[in-house]
């Protein structure tokens, strides 16, 4: 498939659809007989349907008008033409909607009336009413509600990865993209964006009529639209005028942000058509700030959505905000030739599209910045969250089989997003940069506007590169884990006289990982650098031997290596010598997942270890660090006597740290990290000062948003002003972060009876439609200062998961278990998960590895203090 229509005979259709779906030639028998063979029916879009409709449908268009009330509780209104090539008319067609039959109201394909035939998600066409060549199927219905996220005054679609058919029928398969004519009739006060440039508006009493373009080839989970109650307004990217609506009242976030919003997207768009050769391939460009968004971000062309609080910053934000901010736009931008103009032929390589936006988001906003600057925020932006899992039982390779679309939601997760750009980067040094830039924009002209799998790209860069992509492939994405380095170093006299590096799997069976990384070995007055290309189970390291005898070795001082690495004894006493940030990092890195794994010293120890180092530690990017891992040791992996023990000399470290900052943001970030550890009474008292007055500690400023979460972290500590929910719910003025802030109130509450009806309340679908929310308030009830009263809620919350995945958004599942379980450590909690995964030896064996990752440091944890 090429950007020409799709006019194939029989053995050009059957070649397409092998290459779509990652058959190889020995394969090609199975695929033949996939591809025209009856799929049957199943609930769910499964592979063996997609692969059939594949081979035989093409040329799709829907021409969808939709009818939207001004209630949120009202019907939508909905007719579709759906119109497309069929070269073969020998079994019924299936048509995925995800919804009561009951709302489908009128059927007529090429004109005739059929009867409706609805069978397990699916809306059936009999070969009959089919003809070979173009086919239209009209439909009158009433629009499912699954994926509208409809709210008081406005909505928007978000049907990544099979959701589309939770609202309208279509072919939900990502390599059937097809173009779309939209029509929107919306009450009049509203403005609506979508994929396509608006064609005409027409006004008629209170509502109005918009009419959108034909729009540009997309698969189904990228056709979006939002409609609503926004403030729009018209700036320029790139010199093209764009459309941005959004809700945000605040005035000075709104002036603070919104030039460089616009500025931010239109660096991306420049960077990306010069690094692929590629411009800009959509008919417009515009995006939407949503309040609440169950993502950072999702990429439809034309119309981006974004979580609002992301976008709109005052002028208190930290360099941590602002950094959040820039990846998220360069993400998503990239997304627009990383799987919007060529997408995954099917979501066993969503990760695809997911590695090369933050990939080349990194490379674009690292493009002005030195080597050591790049590095360091690309090591902190992604090997700790890509440790977190890969360290589990429960880690899964990058790439991952799937067998129906419904289970789609399961593959997304640290691996795609943190492991997959470690890997990229390995890649890219192991063929360099100009051969991988040349095989990258291959790919994309070859299968522009089309679909393609990972075996695909690994095709074309093959030409580029002698290197053994397959075996190297093999490792790096078919299998998970990472692995553990060691080190012997023997020296004759001062020198050096053999260094020897070797490698093992952390688990599973022995295997390589070839990779690149660098080794520095520290003097007194100078450091010695040693590239390391590691492709053996034990290697030698002669550029080692006749060098003096270091003061310490650090491992992967350029931060892009990926393993459990070594640490030298010496190292926790020699931190201050470390003068490179980047040294820094990677030095704080090594030692938490050393920890973690039992070597080197106690948790109480590096908890201690890094409250040290935080008054001279100057750069942001580490502060911020080093406040994450001092977070986990406290609440996670102290037993609560010690925490109760150490609370008083860490709480008076950090507030020192902060004093002696001399950068705001380091100073602010110090202040959140009291915020999340404070327990004693004078410690309270300080806070609750803070909050009241709303004066906050020299050097800082403190937002709206700022004193909410102060409010609440006071709340969860039975604050003895009782008032302080309420009075906070009068400041805030933004109608929707009030609405927000309601919602998580009674998690808040002291009363544990009311604490107790809000999670049961949790278990009906309606109440868990903000997700976000929900979030936010599960991590109130879980926390270590209320887990004796919210234990017993562990066992409904993994009763439930499975609901939670079939009817929650792709990242829920695991963001569900993790606020549920992520901060236990005791006996009972590890007994709830032990005998709930006893009770079901057959569980969905990816929403099983998912339970396993999300509760592995409570594992841990139960270890480590059974061993004290």
């Amino acid at each position: 498939m090429f950007n020409s229509p799709r006019t194939f005979l029989f053995l050009a259709v059957l070649l397409t659809s092998c290459s779509a779906h990652k058959m190889t030639s020995g394969t090609f028998s199975k695929t033949f007989s996939k591809a025209f063979s009856d799929p049957g029916i199943e609930e769910g879009v499964s592979h063996n349907l997609a692969i059939y409709r594949h081979s035989v449908i093409s040329s799709i268009h829907y021409a969808l008008d939709l009818d939207i009330p001004v209630s949120r509780n009202a019907a939508i209104e909905a007719k579709e033409t759906i119109s497309f090539q069929l070269n073969n008319t020998k079994l019924p067609l299936q048509i995925d909607f995800k919804e009561d039959p009951a709302k489908i109201k009128e059927l007529h394909v090429n004109g005739q009336v059929q009867a409706i035939n609805y069978q397990k998600e699916h809306l059936i066409i009999n070969s009959g009413a089919l003809e070979k060549g173009k086919n239209e199927v009209s439909i009158v219905f009433e629009a499912g509600d699954g994926a509208l996220n409809r709210n008081a005054d406005y909505l928007y679609t978000l049907f990544v990865p099979d959701r589309a058919r939770t609202v309208f029928p279509c072919f939900d398969q990502p390599d059937l993209k097809a173009t779309y004519g939209l029509t929107l009739h919306i009450p009049v006060t509203w403005h609506a964006l979508a994929n396509a440039v608006l064609q005409d508006s027409v006004v008629a009493g209170d509502r109005k009529t918009y009419r959108y373009r034909r729009s540009d080839k997309v698969s189904t989970y990228l056709f979006a639209f939002a409609a609503g109650n926004f403030k729009s307004y018209t700036g320029k990217t790139n010199g093209q005028a764009a459309d941005f609506l959004f809700r945000e009242t605040d005035p000075e976030k709104f002036s603070q942000s919104l030039q460089k919003i616009f500025d931010l997207h239109t660096s991306s768009l420049k960077y990306y058509e010069g690094w692929t050769g590629i411009v800009y391939p959509f008919q417009k460009f515009g995006f939407v700030a949503i309040p609440d968004f169950q993502f950072g971000g999702m990429e439809h062309p034309g119309t981006i959505q974004y979580k609002s609080n992301t976008l709109f910053l005052d002028g208190g934000a930290t360099q941590d905000q602002l950094n959040a901010r820039s990846n998220l736009i360069a993400h998503e931008t990239a997304h627009m030739w990383f799987g919007d103009l060529v997408t995954m032929s099917w979501f066993t390589d969503v990760w695809m599209k997911e590695v090369f936006a933050n990939f080349m988001a990194d490379k674009s906003l690292g493009a002005a910045d030195d080597a050591v600057t790049y590095n360091l925020k690309f090591l902190i932006d992604h090997v700790p969250s890509a440790y977190s899992t890969d360290r589990t039982p429960g880690a899964n390779p990058i790439r991952q089989p799937l067998d129906n679309l419904q289970d789609a939601g399961t593959l997304y997760g640290n691996i795609i997003y943190h492991k997959a750009p470690v890997m990229m980067q390995q890649l890219e040094q192991l063929m360099g940069k100009v051969p991988f830039q040349k095989g990258v924009r291959q790919y994309l002209r070859t299968y522009a506007n089309d679909n393609a799998s990972w075996p695909q790209l690994i095709s074309i860069l093959d030409h580029y590169t002698p290197a053994d992509l397959q075996q190297w492939n093999k490792v790096w994405v078919d299998e998970s884990g990472r692995p553990v380095i060691s080190y012997d170093i023997n020296y004759n006299g001062d020198k050096i006289s053999q260094f020897s590096i070797s490698q093992a799997p952390e688990y599973g069976t022995k295997r390589i990982w070839q990779q690149f990384f660098e080794v520095a070995l520290f003097y007194t007055d100078s450091v010695k650098l040693l590239n390391i290309d590691l492709s053996a189970a034990k290697q030698d390291i002669p550029q080692a031997v006749g060098l003096a005898k270091p003061l310490f070795v650090l491992f992967n001082t350029t931060g892009l290596g990926y393993a459990q690495w070594p640490v030298d004894p010496k190292l926790p006493r020699q931190l201050s010598v470390l003068k490179s940030p980047l040294h820094r990092a990677t030095a704080y890195i090594s030692l938490y997942e050393q920890v973690l794994s039992g070597k080197t010293m106690k948790p109480e120890q590096l908890l201690t270890l890094f409250s040290s180092v935080l008054p001279t530690e100057q750069e942001e990017l580490n502060v911020k660090l080093l406040s994450g891992y001092i977070s986990n040791l406290y609440w996670q992996f102290l037993k609560p006597e010690r925490r109760v023990s150490l609370s008083l000399s860490l709480e008076n470290e950090v507030w020192r740290a902060m004093s002696l900052q001399k950068s705001a943001n380091n100073k602010k970030q110090l202040f959140k990290a009291y915020q999340d550890i404070f327990m004693n009474a004078a410690a309270e008292a300080r806070m609750y000062k803070i909050w009241k007055t709303q004066a906050a500690p020299e050097g800082i400023k403190l937002s709206e948003d700022d004193y909410t979460n102060l409010s609440m972290a006071l709340a969860l500590r039975d604050n003895a002003d009782t008032s302080i929910l309420t009075i906070q719910h009068a400041r805030i003025k933004n109608p929707d972060r009030k609405n927000r802030f309601e919602f998580i109130m009674p998690a808040l509450s002291s009363n544990v009876q009311q604490r107790d009806q809000f999670f049961s309340s949790l278990e009906q679908k309606k109440n868990r439609e903000k997700e976000s929310n929900v979030l936010a308030a599960l991590y109130y009830l879980h926390h270590p200062l209320r887990q004796e009263t919210s234990i017993h809620y562990l066992e409904k919350s993994l009763s439930l998961l499975e609901e939670i995945q079939r009817s929650g958004d792709i990242f829920f599942p695991q963001s569900w278990l993790q606020l549920n379980f992520g901060m236990y450590q005791s006996a009972a909690a590890v007994t709830i998960v032990n005998r709930f995964l006893e009770k079901h030896p057959d569980y969905n064996p990816k929403l099983k590895a998912k339970i396993l990752q999300t509760t592995d440091n409570l594992f841990r944890a139960q270890r480590m203090n059974s061993e004290l």
